[in-house]
């Protein structure tokens, strides 16, 4: 099976990398990122994919012009929401691989997804499979599924990027960030002055604020009050280290995880780290976190300033992205897909004028030369132009 995968972002090239290497042996691969005002910088590129080479950063006409060359079997769209829809839709409609009538589409999301929500399905309706990380998100995408229609199957996968082990531990605590919680700067200002007050208890201890991005780099969402730009104003005395790259290597040293709501959290538990997940702002979809109820993570910035960490409750995390790996189906329910010939496309929710208004609010910009847009679909162009006209 030759399966190319395409990625927008830091955050959706490091889970589409590592789905790649979670493919059976056998299978031909290739990734490229899509050039989008979100496309991530070098340095991150590099820090996502690991060992691999650097993935090319492509136009969408080159993006087009590599799929028609190399006819994957399937192609695994790891991209924000409205892109899987420009990709699937139009840049990568009408492929013909050798011996099929099309390509397998599939794509998914590249974290926590509780609660499941409309809008991600929507956008991604255009799909043949739908990759989520926990039972509970099964279950949850399959009845949103099944109440709207389109798309097609909702497949398993334990998160690619939680490798079992134990942290070598002992001289740091890390806060992994989040770009869209808090929104308000005085509650980001908050979590810094609580983390300065552990590194001031304890000075032995580094206390690592992990950046997603740098200032000047891109990331998936948008962060209106960046940690280091924030802590820079403050004019705070205090000792805290601002640092970005992976964060498996931040986690092997590690001796306290904390964050407001990060999929980093996962990989903490996975590596034995004692962590914390604040509650002081909410704990709800809005923020990201509704997820950890019941975990035993939740904790106030109180707890922080004092470093009490914890474990997480084993039933909990088995409920919750630690399930076993011989219940994940995804690439079994690929390699069928991919089996099949003459599969008629799975139906996007997206493909009418009544969601027009929807595509317009994408702030994502991909360029789609107008011969690449199928005839018929007017809503599609004026959103190509909207979208244009963004950053």
């Amino acid at each position: 099976m030759r399966v190319l995968a395409v990625a927008d972002s830091d955050s959706y090239l490091k889970w589409a990398a590592c789905l790649l290497d979670d493919l059976p042996p056998g299978c031909d691969t290739e990734l490229v990122v899509v050039r989008t005002p979100i496309a991530p910088s070098a340095e991150q590129i590099a820090a996502a994919v690991g060992g691999r080479a650097a993935p090319p950063v492509l136009s969408a006409r080159s993006l087009r012009r590599l799929a028609e060359r190399t006819r994957p079997d399937a192609i695994l769209v790891g991209c924000t929401g409205p892109v899987v829809d420009v990709l699937v839709a139009d840049v990568l409609a009408g492929l013909r691989p050798a011996g099929r009538a099309r390509p397998v589409f599939v794509s998914g999301l590249p974290g926590i997804s509780v609660p499941a929500t409309e809008k991600a399905w929507l956008f991604r309706s255009g799909c043949d499979l739908f990759v989520v990380h926990s039972e509970r998100e099964v279950a949850e995408f399959s009845e949103i599924a099944g109440r709207l229609g389109g798309g097609g199957a909702v497949g398993l996968a334990r998160l690619p990027f939680l490798r079992p082990g134990a942290a070598a531990g002992g001289d740091r605590v890390v806060f992994a960030t989040q770009a869209k919680v808090p929104r308000a700067r005085e509650e980001r200002e908050r979590v810094l002055r609580a983390l300065a007050e552990l590194a001031g208890r304890r000075p032995g201890l580094e206390v690592v604020v992990k950046l997603r991005a740098l200032e000047h780099e891109r990331q998936t969402h948008n962060e209106r009050h960046h940690y280091q730009r924030l802590w820079r104003e403050m004019g705070e005395p205090g000792r805290l280290t601002f640092a970005a790259g992976s964060m498996h290597e931040q986690l092997s040293r590690a001796a306290g995880f904390v964050t407001v709501s990060s999929t980093a959290a996962l990989e903490a538990v996975a590596m034995g780290v004692p962590s914390l997940v604040l509650s002081d702002f909410g704990v709800s979809a809005e923020m990201i976190n509704l997820v950890f109820e019941g975990s035993g993570l939740l904790g106030t910035l109180d707890d922080l300033a004092l470093g009490d960490f914890r474990p997480a409750e084993p039933r909990w995390c088995e409920a919750n992205y630690f399930h076993p790996a011989g219940r994940d189906d995804w690439a079994d329910l690929l390699a069928g897909l991919a089996a099949e010939g003459g599969r008629p496309p799975a139906r996007s929710l997206l493909d009418g004028p009544e969601h027009a208004a929807a595509r317009r609010r994408a702030r994502l910009r991909v360029e789609v030369p107008p011969t690449m847009l199928r005839a018929g679909y007017r809503a599609r162009r004026r959103v190509r132009r909207y979208l244009r006209s963004l950053i």
